[in-house]
């Protein structure tokens, strides 16, 4: 079984679950894992997770992303996309500087209702589920964080703009936000996610890529290890007198660890003596005793 992450390069028309299912396919394994729902008109960034790395899954998923959008002014959707029925058309009378204006003024943090037509859950039942179904009901909105915008081109009625943002944050629902602030009205013309932390969209492969590296024997160069996403944290070898509390997934002495990378912290990435990686360790200050936090290793 392959054990990491794959940064893939989700292609229009596919959902993250169609990568997933074409995956398996490809690599003969089941154990795989999306890291985020990526819309089957967007493209780009999806880190998928393999093997023992599917515990990561909800971890990637809260970094922060992001992406390329354009905006379109002067149309409302019903799925706040131009792939939707238009609800409502006005003229855009809105001039590029006051564009700019508005856009920038989204930087920062504010309360946003999610997309009707969006895989969030609401009394355990999907909103896009309910939308099919003719069913509106009301959202309650959700802080967001936008760290930055970076306007790349104006042509209206369209915006091109990069996005960096918080875990949760709809690009649709900030177009539909950015249009009703500029009286017009907007969607979402295009998407891109070009970044999920360091995965990086131009490292990433499309599922042709990954077939051609399989068939090649090159495709482990493009696997991310586990313990890669946890470089933040010091590196603890335990000593072999103590592997059997180790492979069993016990509590520590922080005696028997010596600290081999970075400096102390609360949170560890704890090996063994052969160098496996077990998974990452919590200490409490003033505690003498490791903590296991999430595991990664069987024991052999």
């Amino acid at each position: 079984m392959i054990n990491g992450i794959l940064n893939i390069k989700k292609e229009k028309g596919f959902t993250s679950h169609d990568v997933v299912a074409k995956l398996r396919g490809i690599l003969h394994q089941k154990k795989i894992g999306h890291t985020g729902t990526l819309d089957p008109d967007a493209e780009g960034v999806l880190p998928v997770c393999l093997g023992k790395a599917t515990r990561l899954c909800d971890k990637i998923g809260d970094w922060d992303k992001t992406y390329q959008a354009t905006l379109r002014l002067g149309v409302t959707t019903d799925t706040e996309d131009t792939s939707g029925t238009v609800l409502e058309e006005k003229p855009v009378k809105i001039d590029e500087e006051s564009v700019r204006e508005i856009i920038s003024s989204f930087v920062g943090e504010y309360e946003q209702i999610p997309p009707m037509y969006s895989a969030k859950k609401v009394r355990g039942k999907k909103l896009y589920e309910l939308a099919r179904e003719g069913v509106v009901i009301e959202r309650k909105p959700c802080r967001v964080t936008v760290h930055s915008i970076d306007i790349q081109e104006v042509c209206l009625p369209y915006v091109t703009f990069s996005v960096r943002c918080s875990k949760g944050t709809y690009i649709r629902s900030l177009c539909r936000d950015i249009g009703e602030k500029a009286g017009c009205g907007g969607c979402m013309a295009a998407l891109t996610r070009t970044q999920v932390a360091f995965f990086d969209i131009n490292d990433a492969l499309t599922l042709k890529q990954v077939e051609s590296l399989r068939d090649s024997g090159t495709l482990f160069e493009h696997i991310r290890s586990i313990d890669s996403v946890f470089t933040d944290y010091p590196a603890v070898t335990v000593s072999a007198k103590e592997e059997k509390k180790l492979y069993n997934g016990n509590p520590l002495p922080w005696n028997a660890c010596t600290v081999t990378e970075g400096d102390a912290s609360g949170m560890y990435r704890v090996y063994d003596k052969e160098g496996h990686f077990i998974g990452i360790y919590r200490k409490a200050a003033q505690s003498d005793i490791l903590h296991p936090d999430k595991l990664f290793f069987d024991m052999p």
